[in-house]
């Protein structure tokens, strides 16, 4: 499915940030608004007079992430609704056009790069401004008279998807030669009436592999990106993206093998900024929604919805700094780490990294934690936090046990984390 060498940063990252911010932001309650309302054109266009970004200091975005122990970012370039961020030659509906007159994708890259951060970029594929874009059953216009019908029967005679595309790959373009190495590109998303022939995704995938050899792409080029099964598809890209939720089992392959895949997830219940919207997932949920993904051999991409002044919510910056508190002492269980071949125990999760084994213990036992079928096999037991040593030794009551067990007798109560006790495991040679 995907060049491993292309992909090793990007599994080794493990934690990203995902950040929708447009021209949706100004009415604050639906990234989707423009079709879900149908609203009007001239009614849309006329959040632009709005859309003033103010504090916009993309910087501190940057700041956080990296604080939250994010290692990678996915920015809208373009949403949906049409509205472009960058400074697209080839559109007039776009932020430097706005009263912000910013090249907003460039401020964000440039930021994003300048804490360490692999900075890459979100393009919608469907684009409900422009005026060749055929229509479907998720247009704003979907109820005009001359809709066009499912999968291109009867379509608008005045509409040209022809023209879109041509449109569509111009952007791309400057996307992918204006703004330097871009090391990853989240496309969104084909569906039952639109997909790969309508992106005419051969010859897209070819300009952007000319353009960026080694960057990383998703899977909504073609149609069931939501699969948990990686297919042998042609346009599935180099990784697999299940939406607010976690696989079962991890996204695998036809015979089961692993594949690189990615939960998006919101912090709250929407993508954009929506004032009205007060539930945010806590620090420990967000923790452990992270090493479940790392469990299973994923990565979680964590949505913010800045305002359309340009501040990313307080809520979510304090959820984000408790979470980066979290990650500053026990990130080695979570970058680079991975699916452990371990089934998962009553107590948390594994993840795995070599010869180093993590136990995330969500739920401590009474008395020791008991690590089945693992006696003889660890050479020491380090609680991550603070570097201590973990006895190993087989308590009283378990003496006359003849199970080959290890038995880790865990810290008293105060050394232990609300969020999530990690213990790091170094495994004998041949472990």
């Amino acid at each position: 499915m995907s060049s491993p060498s292309r992909t090793d940063w990007f599994t080794h990252a493990r934690f990203g940030m995902f950040i929708h911010f447009g021209l949706y932001s100004v009415p604050a309650y639906q990234e989707w608004c423009r079709t879900r309302d149908r609203i009007p054109d001239a009614t849309y266009h006329g959040y632009m007079k709005q859309f003033k970004a103010d504090r916009w200091n993309p910087a501190r975005w940057a700041e956080l992430a990296a604080r939250a122990g994010m290692k990678y970012s996915v920015m809208t370039a373009k949403h949906h609704d049409g509205f472009c961020l960058f400074d697209s030659r080839h559109t007039d509906f776009k932020a430097t056009k706005a009263p912000v007159g910013r090249d907003l994708i460039q401020d964000y890259l440039a930021a994003f790069r300048g804490v360490g951060l692999h900075a890459g970029l979100y393009y919608s594929l469907l684009d409900w401004e422009h005026p060749d874009y055929a229509l479907d059953r998720i247009h704003p216009r979907r109820n005009d008279p001359d809709w066009n019908k499912p999968l291109g029967v009867t379509p608008e005679p005045h509409r040209d998807m022809t023209k879109y595309r041509d449109y569509m790959f111009k952007q791309i373009r400057e996307l992918l030669e204006n703004y330097g190495e871009i090391p990853l590109m989240w496309f969104d998303f084909s569906f039952d009436e639109k997909g790969p022939e309508d992106w005419d995704a051969a010859n897209l995938l070819n300009l952007i592999r000319s353009l960026q050899p080694g960057i990383v792409l998703n899977s909504r080029l073609d149609r069931g990106h939501l699969d948990i099964i990686a297919s042998k598809r042609k346009y599935a890209g180099d990784f697999m993206t299940p939406e607010q939720f976690v696989p079962e089992e991890g996204c695998r392959d036809a015979v089961g093998n692993l594949v690189p895949w990615e939960s998006c997830i919101t912090l709250n219940d929407n993508w954009c900024y929506v004032r009205d919207d007060p539930n945010f997932k806590t620090p420990t949920q967000v923790i452990r929604l992270l090493v479940e993904c790392v469990s299973k051999g994923g990565n979680l991409l964590l949505n913010v919805g800045p305002t359309a002044r340009g501040d990313i919510q307080p809520e979510a910056v304090e959820i984000l700094t408790q979470v980066g508190d979290w990650m500053q002492l026990h990130g080695d269980s979570i970058h680079g780490c991975g699916h452990a071949g371990l089934p998962k125990p009553d107590w948390g999760r594994w993840t795995r990294r070599g010869d180093r084994l993590f136990a995330h213990v969500f739920n401590p036992p009474t008395g020791p934690l008991v690590l089945v079928g693992w006696g003889g096999k660890i050479d020491s037991a380090t609680l991550l936090a603070d570097g201590s040593c973990i006895n190993m030794s087989t308590p009283w009551m378990f003496k006359e046990c003849t199970s080959p067990d290890a038995y880790l007798t865990l810290p008293a109560q105060r050394a232990l984390n609300g969020h999530d006790t990690v213990i790091e495991l170094k495994l004998k040679v041949g472990v």
